[in-house]
């Protein structure tokens, strides 16, 4: 995974506004996931509960991210955007007014947590697109870890604010992330895009709606990349289940809570920051089925875990695997799709990875409510090895993937 000397990062206009938006927001999401599950499962004392939080997230995503990819093709992904940080800094601050007068109740979470699923399912395929445009393929990888790293700094502040805000009440960490959404759409006012190549106004119809499949149909290589993280974390996903290891089975409070949240975002940052400084110069096909297979087994030994210490060592390591598959799909799905497709592209990717985590914690919960949250969690584990080996087999192209800087469209 070393590198020799490569171009530098530093330059690149719109570059560290565009990482400073992906931060801001995370920061923001971080928190909320932290407020939602502690405040939920206080009201309710419900792992469905904590399901149902997934799900109303997943929901819209899943009814609206294919149009989502198509209008990001069609019209200026970078207002887009903004309009969506708007809508999430509103829905947060509609949080905190009913949080702080004491009348939220969990219809009201599931509706505003509803509107931010469907926010995101706008967001996502038009700003992943931004990275490609402000970078050449060259340093791309290396972008994108950088990415990352950052993103992952704001995963780890994000949890532990969160934990010891909470001390403070609910409405004051939604209120935080009304402010983090309102200042991502700061920093994305000043991100300056090349013009995009966009679909003509008589391309329409489903055909074009669902051009994004069509297109990965034709791409092994991309659909192999895209799918197993699909199934990783549909399966494996225990984040939805926190609070309960928190409270019921490590005895902790919302400060532990924060750590374990807090937790997967320390080892990707730590991986991401190395990745940004040494990208993948070969195999990088092995590495991205390596690191599924050991967030596979960090999930089944976190689900048998009874320390905190250890629960959070674990956490960090599957978190530091998901970023170097997160990283070399990335880079696979960005520079192997042509600009004029990379909205409904990432569209599809929004849906097999963004919302897989959202539909993963419905999966947890409701598998935990008919089981127990330990057996929830083993399973999922043991389903992610399962589905690792399986895709090994079905996508040898992408187990010979070999170096990443020298993708394109044709290549792929």
């Amino acid at each position: 995974m070393a590198t020799p000397s490569s171009p530098s990062l530093i330059g690149h206009p719109g570059l560290f506004a565009f990482i400073s938006t992906r931060a801001l927001s995370a920061f923001a999401i971080q928190i909320l996931g932290v407020a939602v599950g502690w405040q939920i499962y206080a009201i309710t004392h419900s792992a469905a509960s904590l399901g149902l939080v997934g799900l109303a997230q997943f929901l819209p995503m899943l009814i609206c991210v294919f149009h989502a990819g198509y209008i990001a093709d069609r019209y200026n992904r970078k207002y887009i955007v903004l309009c969506c940080e708007i809508v999430e800094a509103l829905a947060a601050a509609g949080m905190a007014y009913t949080s702080f007068i004491k009348v939220i109740t969990p219809t009201e979470i599931y509706t505003l947590v509803g509107i931010l699923g469907l926010c995101r399912a706008f967001e996502r395929p038009a700003q992943q697109t931004f990275l490609p445009s402000l970078v050449p393929a060259a340093v791309f990888p290396r972008a994108t870890a950088l990415s990352s790293s950052v993103f992952q700094f704001a995963c780890v502040a994000g949890p532990s604010a969160g934990g010891l805000l909470y001390g403070l009440g609910a409405g004051v960490c939604y209120t935080l992330c009304a402010l983090g959404f309102f200042f991502a759409f700061i920093s994305t006012t000043l991100i300056h895009l090349e013009p995009q190549t966009r679909l003509s106004t008589t391309s329409s119809g489903m055909a074009s709606v669902f051009g994004g499949i069509a297109f990965l149909r034709q791409k092994p290589t991309m659909l192999g990349a895209i799918s197993p993280d699909l199934f990783a974390v549909l399966l494996g996903s225990s984040i939805a289940l926190l609070p309960i290891f928190a409270t019921d089975i490590l005895h902790s409070d919302p400060v532990g809570l924060g750590m374990l949240r807090a937790a997967p975002g320390i080892g990707a940052l730590i991986v991401a920051a190395i990745c940004a400084r040494h990208s993948f110069t070969r195999h990088a096909g092995v590495w991205m089925f390596a690191s599924v297979a050991i967030f596979g087994v960090t999930t089944i030994a976190f689900g048998f875990s009874r320390s905190i210490t250890l629960s959070v060592i674990l956490l960090a390591i599957g978190g530091g695997s998901d970023v170097i598959s997160v990283m070399i799909r990335s880079t696979l799905v960005q520079l192997g799709t042509p600009n004029e497709m990379r909205g409904r592209v990432s569209s599809v990717n929004t849906l097999f990875i963004g919302s897989s985590n959202q539909l993963g914690e419905f999966e947890s919960g409701m598998l935990a409510e008919l089981l127990d949250p330990t057996a929830a969690v083993v399973l999922g584990g043991v389903g992610t090895l399962l589905i690792t080996g399986l895709w090994m087999m079905f996508f040898p192209s992408l187990r010979r993937l070999d170096r990443l800087e020298s993708i394109t469209p044709e290549t792929v």
